[in-house]
């Protein structure tokens, strides 16, 4: 296999539709936070390139190889959702998954304060445990949900770390949050059979399809309140997440026979990131300029 052929694999394996999901936290949150005077350029470039490309790659990389017995059996996977690479391919995945990760966090650990290393290291050590064998944290009901929802928010936490602005943003980091431990619950409802195939325990094989459909639709409408608790001008960021408990309402009454029927409800779900990442991106513009 050539250079280029590897480098290929490795750019799908880490799921580049995902990437502005954990780069634009951390970019727009050190952004916001540092303001215009307080912005170290280069902080903010090597940053942002970490949680764009390596930092993802690490994540599902390490992902791709643990679960690749139950990839293997779930028809949803070899594509945008989550590649199937062979065994002979896993040694370059995690190789290359730590050759990418350590010159970023080098960097990123030197320039930051001891409050913000301890916060990088937390979240870099949360992905590590999701997938790694003996650890997976992902195979634990509940603190799956909450792992992965760490994957997300970790790098705004990171960015408010770095500037000390992380008490302030308490309320909208707490409804990230819960943002995300309610995408991971829905993502899993999709899955419940093939995990239940390969013995992997989830939030969803645990509660149930329409249990946690509706748990998941519970917290994506505390989230939306919240952001609207702070005050009128948020009122689109509320209501693109009410987008997402409009997004899970068909899927209400899944049972566990009809699950799969929710993977059309999370491609759905990927595309509306894109949707509800321009309305908080026009938010934050407007009024930053009023």
């Amino acid at each position: 296999m050539t250079f280029l052929q590897t480098c290929k694999k490795l750019f799908w394996i880490s799921r580049p539709i995902s990437w502005p999901n954990t780069a634009y936290p951390f970019a727009v949150g050190y952004l916001l936070a540092a303001g215009a005077s307080g912005v170290d350029i280069a902080t903010l470039i090597i940053g942002t390139l970490y949680f764009l490309g390596p930092y993802n790659l690490l994540m599902y990389g390490i992902n791709d190889v643990y679960d690749y017995e139950s990839d293997i059996k779930n028809p949803r996977k070899g594509g945008v959702e989550g590649m199937r690479e062979e065994r002979a391919f896993h040694p370059t995945i995690l190789r290359a998954s730590v050759l990418t990760n350590t010159p970023f966090l080098l960097y990123l650990l030197i320039v930051s304060s001891w409050e913000a290393r301890a916060v990088l290291v937390f979240v870099v050590a949360m992905v590590v445990a999701y997938s790694l064998k003996d650890l997976r944290f992902k195979e634990k009901p509940v603190v799956d949900s909450i792992t992965s929802s760490l994957h997300f928010v970790g790098p705004l936490l990171f960015a408010l770390a770095l500037t000390d602005a992380l008490v302030a943003a308490i309320p909208f980091v707490v409804a990230f949050f819960l943002w995300g431990v309610a995408s991971h619950a829905f993502g899993a409802v999709q899955d419940i059979k093939p995990d239940r195939k390969a013995g992997i325990h989830s939030i969803a094989t645990t509660f149930g399809a329409r249990t946690t459909v509706r748990l998941t639709w519970v917290l994506y409408l505390a989230a939306s309140v919240l952001v609207i608790s702070q005050g009128w001008q948020y009122s689109a960021v509320a209501l693109a997440g009410l987008a997402y408990v409009a997004l899970v309402t068909p899927y209400l009454h899944s049972t566990d026979a009809t699950s799969g029927r929710a993977n059309r409800g999370w491609k759905q779900f990927l595309w509306l990131n894109y949707v509800s990442g321009a309305v908080v991106t026009i938010t934050i513009v407007a009024l930053h300029l009023l």
